[in-house]
């Protein structure tokens, strides 16, 4: 209820506040708000990597017992889903975001979630950061895959 209904209604009564007072006004706080969410997002991650550095150097082996599962899912359920959209004929130009969406562990909302239920220095933060330590640049090779694949993708599109 706290990190999902809560935000999703205060976001979209503000949506509505700012839609009726005219069509920059939605355009121009979000513009600020940007600026606002990204050093917010870095500043959590550098407390993070900053409280939890230490336990990732200490522990290999905890840190491998969770990065190869994470790694092997989202491999798994990206290609799962990019096959998937293969077949039931989706466009490439979203299959791609399909892929990606379908195999993301959603780190920045279990990073909430774990700061607020059990602390920085908690267990749970510290496997959320090796799944963001993992995520991203697994993340990033599926992108180099989905752009590698297009013409495989594209045969028999249509």
């Amino acid at each position: 209820m706290l990190f999902i209904v809560v935000p999703v209604l205060i976001s979209q009564i503000l949506r509505k506040l700012l839609l009726a007072k005219g069509d920059n006004a939605l355009e121009n706080t979000l513009k600020r708000l940007h600026r606002i969410s990204l050093f917010a997002l870095l500043t959590t991650l550098v407390l993070l990597f900053a409280f939890q550095g230490q336990q990732i150097l200490a522990q290999p082996i905890v840190i491998g017992l969770l990065a190869i599962p994470i790694t092997i899912q989202v491999y798994f359920n990206s290609m799962l889903a990019y096959w998937l959209n293969k077949k039931f004929k989706v466009a490439y130009f979203l299959a791609g975001p399909s892929a990606l969406i379908g195999a993301s562990n959603f780190f920045e909302l279990a990073v909430a979630t774990a700061i607020a239920l059990f602390g920085f220095n908690s267990g749970a933060a510290l496997a959320t950061v090796v799944g963001v330590l993992i995520e991203v640049p697994v993340m990033l090779s599926v992108v180099s895959i989905v752009n590698r694949s297009r013409e495989w993708y594209e045969i028999n599109y249509h």
